[in-house]
């Protein structure tokens, strides 16, 4: 699964529970718009008579399916973790089919089994349904796709909300007066949903003892335990309750509007289809970004845009389709805010009270839920009209927003930073799962930039805290942001008392369960190469149990926050997004010496390399590739003061390849005895460009030496210069061809430097390449150049 999809069985689940939401809204719609016609009856369409009564008959519709899902999830809780949750969502989808069949009835006699009971009967069902749907997920994934089984879930969930809440007015303006083909339609759903829950994985049950009492006690010490559950939950209940009051306000509200326009039940529910149209968007988008990790930061960046479009909503008074606009983007945002909630219940949940802890959680919520609908009908009957009902709404939601905020300020920050990194870079993580999922480790990355505690942070969904230089702690515009992400300030200059007690207090945040990261090297690395590891960090873990994580940050030397080219940001980066992997390595015990680490690193940046080099190209690419950019720049220069270009020397090379071919056709390695001159360097970049090997022979060996070289490389045929075997009055060995430059150049006529100029400007690489005579194409692993050296070359 290292191609980032979810496993297919998964899919199952989605088809389950597509089904299952989507029979819900849309019964819930009719039960609603069937109530209100016939409260409303003989009442004038936009009269605030006719908008009190029908925000009381959505209120009550909405509350007769959300009570029962508050009264039965802690038997629902107890129900999913003493039996098998592949049992329960089977016997729940089973359910469904039968209470669409008695919906069926109930539309036909209403007067016998009536619609509402049936809604409240789903209501049940749903109860029952949701902590197996939700907690089976971490039982089918592993942590580092939560986020994006979450996400998944979530879309297809709001899918359904969409379609169903849409198709709930129009299956009533499609039946007519044959009412009851809108239950029947709803029940053929339900078996298709049945159908799709077989498939799902079977997983054993989470334990096989503990009661009532047992399961509703455990699982709040659970919750209560675990600060980021609690605040979890109670960011679930804000959220929820907003969601409902929002969405019966919004159905009576667009009542209102398309109260002229026909069909105005299918044109009523569309600006909830719109709703859940952009939190199936904003669930995607979440997973997205969340990748491999729980993203916390999202959560305060959803609440500031529900309360800014929601207040927005309240004082525009939008019209039919900027109401469905408005919808959309308010979806997205709380499309941000319900996978890292969702993520967060699963992933801290202790695995044999999960199904629990997601039914008393589902308790809280569903009595949100009431409250949010209860709440718009307060305010409905205190005189408050729906646009008021919206803007009391953004009041509330804002000061949530603040409140997630005050508390996550760290985790918005962390957000932004990551997002800001995502967008500029390609991260590749590998060994993410090295980092341990709770408890205190320390984190030991090598340091080639000046964002690389950014590039950490993106790596991993816990908190970390970084060892930063006091100077940058303090700097007036970084401080508040070091304070908000926890920093550990150190001192270069305070002394060894003050270093000593930053070590310490590193020490100690370990020991309390936090990462932290320390970059040993103490510098940026100005050279690209890693520098000593200072041995402060053995300090930190002595004496304690906490492991070291090695970390290698590799290709980010070369990007423009590193120092290659001498100085940071003077440069333009040669890809975007520039590609940077970032590599965990095994834990190391806590007696590990800062020598040890370091070489635990560099082993690390090997590993990477090895798993980056199919994206290498051989020599001679790269050589192209740069010719061709800023072709007026120049690229060879010799002592005789010859200066040469980059698109000259790309054409020269090109030209001398192609005269080549015809001499060496048939062979695989070519010798070249030359000075270091602009020439020499043209005919290797041609040897290279024909697929041949260039064999460079050191001419001070004398002819012995020659020799031995041509048989270990198995030359045939030498290029090499008549001037420069005259003046350095060279003796060379018998029985090999020479190739004199003078006389290629010469050969070399007009249509010829034509054709190269031409190829050098227009042909991809691989057709330059069997233009120059290739018949195998050199790779990465090829032998690029063999040199027989006197010892002095570097």
């Amino acid at each position: 699964m290292n191609d980032g999809s979810l496993p297919r069985p998964i899919s199952r689940l989605l088809l389950a529970q597509f089904f299952g939401a989507f029979n819900d809204n849309a019964w819930k719609m009719i039960v609603a718009f069937l109530a209100i016609k016939s409260a409303t009856s003989g009442l004038l369409p936009g009269s605030a008579e006719y908008e009190g009564i029908s925000q009381i008959q959505t209120t009550f519709t909405f509350v007769v399916f959300t009570l029962p899902m508050m009264l039965f999830s802690i038997p629902a809780g107890l129900l999913t973790d003493r039996i098998s949750k592949t049992r329960v969502i089977i016997y729940m989808k089973a359910l469904e089919v039968i209470l669409m069949g008695l919906a069926t009835v109930s539309l036909i006699y209403p007067h016998y089994v009536s619609p509402l009971l049936i809604l409240a009967l789903m209501g049940v069902q749903s109860a029952l349904f949701s902590p197996a749907k939700y907690g089976i997920l971490p039982e089918l994934l592993p942590h580092d796709k939560l986020s994006k089984g979450n996400g998944a879930l979530e879309m297809w969930t709001f899918v359904a909300i969409i379609a169903g809440t849409a198709s709930g007015g129009l299956l009533l303006d499609l039946a007519g007066v044959n009412i009851w083909m809108t239950g029947a339609f709803l029940a053929m759903l339900a078996i298709a949903g049945l159908a799709a829950s077989t498939g799902i994985p079977h997983v054993p049950a989470a334990r096989s003892e503990g009661g009532f009492a047992d399961t509703l006690k455990g699982s709040f010490r659970a919750i209560a335990a675990d600060r980021v559950i609690w605040l979890a939950v109670l960011g679930s209940c804000l959220f929820w309750a907003i969601a409902s009051m929002l969405g019966q306000d919004i159905l009576v509200y667009a009542k209102n509007l398309t109260r002229d326009l026909p069909n105005s039940d299918t044109m009523s529910g569309l600006p909830l289809a719109f709703y859940g149209l952009g939190v199936g968007l904003g669930s995607v988008w979440a997973g997205r970004i969340s990748g491999r990790l729980v993203e916390y930061g999202l959560i305060p960046l959803g609440a500031t845009g529900v309360g800014f479009f929601t207040l927005l909503f309240g004082l525009l008074a939008p019209g039919y389709y900027a109401t469905l606009a408005i919808m959309t983007a308010l979806g997205i945002a709380s499309g941000l805010i319900v996978v890292p909630l969702n993520a967060i219940l699963q992933w801290r949940s202790p695995a044999e009270r999960r199904g629990g802890i997601i039914a008393l959680a589902n308790v809280f919520i569903f009595a949100a839920i009431i409250t949010g609908s209860l709440g718009a009908a307060a305010l409905s009957l205190a005189g408050l009209s729906p646009l008021g009902i919206l803007v009391f709404a953004s009041i509330i939601t804002t000061a949530g927003m603040l409140w997630a905020i005050y508390l996550l300020p760290d985790f918005l920050i962390r957000l932004i930073f990551v997002i800001v990194t995502h967008t500029f870079y390609r991260l590749t993580i590998s060994g993410g799962e090295k980092i341990p999922i709770e408890g205190g480790a320390l984190l030991v990355p090598n340091h080639v930039s000046f964002i690389d505690g950014f590039l950490v942070m993106a790596s991993t969904d816990r908190q970390v805290r970084f060892i930063v230089d006091e100077i940058y702690y303090n700097h007036r515009l970084l401080h508040p942001f070091m304070k908000a992400m926890h920093a550990i300030p150190v001192s270069a200059t305070g002394g060894i008392k003050m270093i000593l007690r930053a070590l310490r207090d590193a020490g100690n945040f370990i020991d309390q369960g936090d990462l932290v990261c320390i970059f040993a090297e103490g510098q940026v690395t100005r050279t690209g190469l890693m520098l000593p590891f200072r041995r402060g960090l053995e300090k930190i873990v002595r004496g304690r149990t906490a492991p070291i994580i090695p970390v290698n940050l590799d290709r980010v030397w070369g990007s423009i926050y590193s120092r290659s080219g001498g100085r940071f940001l003077t440069k333009l980066p040669e890809t975007y997004p520039y590609p940077i992997t970032v590599t965990f390595g095994d834990p190391l015990p806590s007696d590990t010496t800062a020598h040890q680490i370091r070489i635990a690193v560099q082993e690390l940046a090997t590993r990477a390399w090895e798993q980056r080099k199919t994206e290498f190209r051989p020599l001679h690419h790269y050589f192209i590739r740069r010719m061709r950019t800023r072709p007026w720049r120049t690229a060879f220069a010799d002592s005789s003061g010859r200066v040469l270009r980059r698109l000259p020397a790309l054409v020269s090379a090109v030209a001398m390849s192609r005269a080549l071919n015809p001499l060496w056709k048939d062979e695989t390695h070519i010798g070249i005895l030359m000075p270091p001159t602009i020439a020499a360097a043209l005919v290797n970049v041609a040897t290279a460009m024909a697929g041949k090997v260039s064999v460079n022979l050191n001419f001070t060996a004398g002819k012995s030496g020659m020799t031995s070289a041509l048989k270990q490389s198995g030359i045939s045929s030498i290029i090499t210069s008549r001037e420069f075997i005259e003046k350095a009055a060279l003796e060379l060995p018998e029985q090999v061809r020479l190739i004199y430059l003078e006389d290629l150049i010469a050969s070399i006529g007009t249509i010829t430097r034509v054709g190269a100029m031409f190829a050098s400007i227009m042909l991809p690489i691989t057709l330059l390449e069997k233009f120059c005579g290739t018949i195998n194409s050199l790779t990465v692993d090829s032998t690029a150049t063999i040199i027989f050296s006197s010892g002095s070359t570097v």
